[in-house]
């Protein structure tokens, strides 16, 4: 009975191990570059965009055709009563028999030759449509850059912690070792070894929930990216310095290359084409025509004969709408009002945007005082750590001092670690407020 109770233990230590095994992801190195042209080629949200803007290339093309001549075939077949002659009493004098069977085959073809460039300017206006879809599907991909660039950061930042709390986990092992040494020499008593113990669990712990916080941005990342769900990304972007202008060379780039603003700035071209459309109401439409048909039997000769009539036609018209003397000038007024819209939403754009230019670069400038500034403290809490353990272990100071200086250091270190990533990430910000991420 205890062989059978050891061998299903056994057994389920085995399927323990396997599930861990299984459960246990697949790292994956990635460099920011390498991350965001992945996540341009696969995700959702851009391949929407991209279709829309293939959607107006086609209606483009579409309204391309009103270049073209419009053609009609036509075809009939019917059946032809005899005719019945009354008098001017309506009393029937005679029936005159007729072909009963008759047909007719026809060609018509037309061509709009001028209404005031009313094609020309509704295939400018479809490529105008073209152009903002474009720039809805760049602006797109600036926001996806960002999202990627935010959660690539993250995992950085993430490591970084990881590293930093394992580097103070392997000082605090060190240190519980010289408690050890000490409690065993009755120099101290066993609450500074429990101190020294519940601090190395509170960073394994730590620990712990930064590899958890890694394993669920990846995942979230790897959507974006097109990855498998298990994947465990490993960024190996080299943080270095960016070079940086003023504010007035970023202001210029924003206003040259941001998307949101050309999109702005296009919708005021839009509504100047709308109007142009519009005003092709006041002009009359001349087309040119032509046909040919054939019919039988020929009902115009006495008596009828059962033969086909074959005529054609060619010419010039010109038709006029006479309610666009005065319906045009309303509509007119109406995209007028409709610009004057674009046009203050224009200057919304534009301010917002060099708002959100300055802040980002101010942002940016202060990240890199305060990578600067955390520098320094992790410096001065490192110095302040080895004294204070240095006097701890010969009894020169208490345990609240040696608490306190862990702490300092271990706050300084996660401080200038983030600090050094908040950089690079105000920096892309930047880039970001600019449109040319």
């Amino acid at each position: 009975m205890r062989n059978i109770k050891y061998f299903v233990f056994t057994l389920c230590l085995a399927a323990f191990g396997i599930s861990v095994n299984a459960q246990e992801q697949t790292e994956k190195e990635l460099k920011l570059s390498e991350a965001i042209q992945l996540g341009l080629e696969n995700h959702q949200l851009l391949k929407v965009a991209q279709s829309k803007v293939e959607l107006y290339e086609q209606q483009t093309s579409v309204v391309k055709q009103q270049r073209l001549p419009s053609a009609t075939l036509s075809a009939n077949a019917f059946y032809l009563g005899d005719a019945r002659i009354l008098d001017t009493d309506l009393s029937h004098v005679q029936a005159v028999e007729m072909p009963n069977f008759g047909n007719t085959y026809g060609v018509q073809a037309s061509q709009l030759l001028y209404k005031g460039g009313v094609i020309q300017k509704s295939i400018e206006m479809a490529e105008l449509q073209t152009q903002i879809a474009t720039l809805d599907l760049r602006q797109n991909e600036q926001e996806i850059k960002f999202l990627i660039t935010s959660h690539y950061l993250d995992i950085y930042k993430i490591l970084n912690q990881i590293k930093v709390l394992e580097q103070n986990k392997v000082l605090s092992e060190v240190r519980l070792q010289n408690i050890n040494d000490l409690y065993d020499q009755e120099m101290v008593t066993r609450n500074e070894v429990i101190r020294a113990e519940l601090l190395i669990k509170n960073l394994e712990q730590s620990i712990l929930t930064m590899k958890n916080n890694h394993a669920v941005i990846s995942n979230q990342l790897s959507y974006s990216l097109g990855l498998p769900k298990d994947v465990l990304i490993i960024p190996t972007e080299d943080i270095e310095d960016k070079l940086i202008s003023n504010l007035d060379y970023y202001l210029d780039l924003a206003r040259q290359q941001n998307p949101i603003l050309k999109s702005a700035k296009m919708n005021i071209a839009v509504a100047d084409k709308n109007i142009s459309i519009t005003k092709t109401d006041w002009f009359p439409a001349l087309s040119a025509f032509g046909g040919y048909n054939m019919q039988r039997p020929m009902t115009t000769s006495i008596p009828v004969l059962d033969l086909y009539n074959n005529t054609y036609q060619a010419g010039i018209s010109l038709t006029y709408n006479l309610d666009n003397l005065y319906k045009t000038k309303r509509k007119v007024q109406l995209g007028e009002r409709q610009r004057e819209v674009s046009e203050e939403a224009f200057t919304y754009v534009n301010q917002n945007i060099e708002i959100g230019v300055n802040a980002a670069f101010v942002k940016y400038k202060e990240s890199i005082l305060q990578a600067e500034l955390m520098e320094e403290s992790k410096d001065l809490a490192t110095e302040n750590y080895n004294i204070i353990e240095a006097k701890y272990l010969n009894q020169l100071a208490i345990t609240a001092e040696m608490t306190d200086a862990t702490n300092a250091k271990l706050e300084a270190d996660l401080q200038y670690a983030n600090a050094s990533l908040n950089v690079l990430f105000q920096y892309y910000n930047l880039l970001k407020s600019t449109g040319t991420l």
